[in-house]
């Protein structure tokens, strides 16, 4: 099979879909690897290193998605890349289609089979191609935050650990999966007060028993998730719809009884936001003010510490990778019942029914087209 990636231009985005190593794996498989030039430079990978593994650079990302049977990506094809798509290609990429309409409908117009990585699961039912990414989001989600509640940055002008004889700045966060334990733990780290919130009781009771007193677990209910914000200094959205959209837990009343300066961090963005008052942002000017609560809603967090991302981001990709290029997709689904959830479209179909629901568009079970 021919496997290509191309240079993301998402907004300071430096992430890339394939490394050095992985075409190195590809080429050992018999593939045909092409990669666009520059493509792994803002993650310190030349063009040379590349060649060295094996893959033929490209001048243009259009040669790439002409050339290849299957491209690999980070993030969803932008409005420059949907004419460029082809009948038949597969797009293998993060895509949260449930966010954008525009692109699910493009997709199906053109007639790609695109799998996403984020609704691909595993044998415990998780979702292992978005978890390194969860992480990672999690992680700086809580760094974004201390950053946004300093002053000068429109926040509170409070520390997270606080000092000696000044009470610790309360975090609340929204969604107890990967993304939320995370933020929480950094936030442990680095001194906070922190409650967090599921509707898992088995997880809840499993944080409790690892955290105990450290952390205060809540089940999530509206009225009480409302209090929280209240008293709030920052807010990590960290909830999760597996292919879906994220659920509103935060309401624009809501905000006109937090703090002043008090901070959103909503991960939860790329799929909507779990705030009523979420809007995508980027690096460069990730925060907006909405009735005196500052909101960080960069909807790829990850993309900011772009070399981990992307080695954590490969490491989890290549094996379904491989398998689709090795067998083609249908007989990779066929063979793997976890690769199965992750065909959102397939020959001009809908085959997420998370996608389809909210939309309004008819689905189609994807098993009934093999």
């Amino acid at each position: 099979m021919k496997v290509g990636t191309v240079k993301e231009i998402k907004q300071y985005e430096y992430r890339v879909g394939l490394t050095p190593d992985n075409v190195r794996e590809y080429t050992a498989h018999g593939h045909e690897l092409f990669v666009q030039t520059t493509a792994g430079e803002g993650v310190g990978f030349t063009d040379d290193d590349y060649i060295a593994a094996g893959a033929k650079i490209v001048a243009k990302a259009e040669e790439i998605w002409a050339a290849c049977d299957m491209v690999v990506k980070v993030k969803e094809p932008l409005e420059p890349e949907y004419e460029l798509m082809r009948e038949g290609q597969i797009l293998y990429t993060f895509l949260h289609l449930a966010a954008d309409r525009t692109l699910t409908e493009k997709l199906l117009e053109r007639g790609v089979n695109a799998v996403a990585y984020e609704t691909i699961t595993d044998k415990q039912g998780t979702l292992p191609l978005l978890r390194p990414m969860s992480e990672i989001a999690g992680k700086l989600s809580v760094q974004a935050g201390a950053r946004s509640l300093e002053k000068p940055n429109g926040g509170r002008g409070v520390l997270l650990g606080g000092a000696v004889g000044v009470e610790r700045a309360k975090v609340v966060v929204l969604g107890a999966g990967v993304v939320g334990t995370a933020a929480m733990k950094v936030a442990l780290g680095l001194g906070a007060d922190v409650m967090i919130f599921d509707k898992n009781m088995e997880r809840l009771m499993y944080l409790d028993d690892i955290f105990g007193q450290r952390i205060q677990t809540k089940y999530s209910t509206q009225a009480d998730i409302e209090k929280a914000l209240i008293n709030a200094d920052l807010v990590v959205g960290a909830v999760l719809i597996p292919g879906g959209a994220a659920p509103k837990l935060i309401k624009r009343e809501h905000l006109a009884k937090m703090k002043d300066g008090a901070v959103i961090v909503d991960v939860a963005v790329d799929q909507g936001g779990c705030c009523e008052t979420s809007k995508m942002t980027y690096h460069d000017n990730p925060t907006f003010v909405v009735d005196g609560v500052v909101h960080y809603c960069v909807a790829n967090m990850p993309g900011a510490v772009s070399r981990t991302s992307t080695l954590a981001l490969t490491n989890a990709t290549l094996g379904h990778g491989l398998k689709i290029a090795d067998l083609g997709l249908e007989a990779a689904v066929i063979a793997d019942e976890y690769l199965l959830p992750g065909v959102n479209c397939y020959r001009g179909k809908l085959t997420c029914k998370e996608v389809a629901l909210p939309f309004g568009l008819q689905y189609s079970d994807l098993r009934s087209m093999l």
